[in-house]
């Protein structure tokens, strides 16, 4: 029975993430996305081996102030709020939602590119953004294939 249910939330989750795909809500993908993040850490073994031991501090928001969100990896956990957090280890601006989602969801992520074109700015160390587009193209090759 629980089995059942993890395959049940986990459905409902990729399909969420699926929609928002189409959607162009950036807030709503990262939220999304994040939100799939934690439980595919808390259900699959490999996933969570990715994880493991990692310690970062993510904030991410655009430049309207319309996206801040910050996700926590610590004590092999991952926490996710919608605002502002203290000391993050990397900021990540975008110039818009749409931007967001390009770039998250892009098959190979150009951080220069994008911070030549002023579509992204960063602030702290690099290293978590190349984490995170690993940790989220871990997903998207994990995304089942749903029936429209």
């Amino acid at each position: 029975m629980p089995d059942l249910i993890t395959q049940q939330v986990q459905k409902k989750l990729w399909q969420r993430l699926q929609n928002s795909f189409s959607s162009e809500v950036a807030e709503e993908f990262l939220q999304t996305l994040l939100t799939l993040m934690q439980f595919v850490f808390v259900v699959n073994a490999d996933y969570r081996r990715n994880l493991k031991n990692f310690e970062g501090r993510y904030q991410f928001c655009s430049k309207d102030g319309e996206v801040t969100i910050a996700a926590l990896f610590h004590d092999n956990r991952m926490e996710v709020m919608e605002k502002k957090i203290d000391k993050p280890d990397i900021t990540i601006t975008f110039r818009d939602g749409r931007t967001l989602l390009n770039f998250i969801i892009a098959p190979r992520q150009d951080i220069l590119g994008s911070m030549l074109r002023h579509d992204v700015v960063t602030e702290g160390n690099l290293n978590y953004l190349y984490k995170f587009g690993f940790m989220a193209k871990q997903l998207q090759l994990m995304m089942p294939q749903l029936s429209q």
